[in-house]
């Protein structure tokens, strides 16, 4: 067995530790999911059928992402999405990084709702009980990023500040040696998030409305996500509009929203006439 930074030989197959640190939050967000449908005295075998069908669709959406939404540096270098639309041995090439979390959360609640549509199963209380998981899973996956050297913010020299290697930075910050850990802060915000939808649940089930934690995890997380890309350096521009905080912007408007007034009609409606 030989390490080198970005991943292990064993014989003569090669582990970036990027994809290990990918499918370690899969698997830790099953069994989170797992207990949690036990807890709710749901089907939890049809966890392991569904989780095949999320993570699929989830991989396939966000490396579709980031296809049609490649960061400005690679957009300077010819990365373009007309580059990996003419290179599909490059567009399937995740293992190099390349995943947008955006992009798999619609993979993946395209794929429950068709997988509940097919086995006719609540869809809603489906999205809850794996709501928790999914900040987990994208706070392991982050780090995968940090070993890439691809996820860090504005130069600072803040003692937390992470050194990036010269040939990983972007060319007009050259001269600078240390950032801010953007993936770090991301980490911190999803396990926030994660454990504020637990708690959540556990102390408030009785009141919350199906779809409450999956609009709650929208919410929170592009609300954190909105206020970091402030720190991004290489933002994702789409019709000069960084796409990524817009989508981020206008998502935690309507999930928040919705929240809100679904909760607003369900007080009025139970007050005595």
């Amino acid at each position: 067995m030989n390490f080198d930074q970005y991943g292990l030989h064993l014989g003569p197959i090669y582990f970036r530790f990027y994809g290990l640190l990918i499918v370690t939050g899969i698997f830790l967000a099953m069994i989170l999911s797992f207990k949690r449908a036990k807890w709710k005295k749901m089907d939890s075998e049809k966890l392991w059928d569904m989780m095949i069908w999320l993570v699929i669709s989830g991989v396939i959406g966000a490396r579709l992402w980031h296809i049609f939404t490649p960061p400005q540096s690679m957009i300077d270098v010819g990365i373009t999405t007309q580059f990996y639309l003419t290179h599909p041995l490059d567009a399937l090439a995740i293992w190099n990084g390349g995943l947008g979390i955006p992009g798999a959360i619609i993979g993946g609640a395209i794929a429950l709702f068709l997988f509940c549509r097919k086995h006719q199963q609540d869809f809603l209380r489906w999205a809850d009980v794996i709501a928790p998981a999914l900040p987990m899973a994208q706070a392991i996956g982050r780090w995968g990023n940090f070993i890439n050297q691809e996820l860090y913010g504005k130069p600072s020299q803040l003692p937390w500040a992470i050194y990036i290697e010269p040939i990983h930075r972007l060319t007009e910050f050259s001269e600078f040696s240390t950032y801010h850990p953007l993936f770090l802060y991301e980490c911190f915000w999803n396990l926030a998030i994660a454990a504020a939808l637990l708690l959540i649940d556990r102390k408030h089930h009785q009141i919350l409305l199906r779809g409450d934690l999956l609009l709650l995890y929208l919410a929170g997380y592009s609300f954190g996500r909105f206020w970091l890309e402030f720190l991004r350096l290489d933002p994702s521009p789409v019709a000069s509009l960084n796409i990524n905080q817009t989508i981020m912007g206008i998502t935690f408007i309507a999930a928040f929203g919705v929240f809100f007034i679904r909760h607003q009609i369900k007080s009025k409606s139970e007050v005595p006439a």
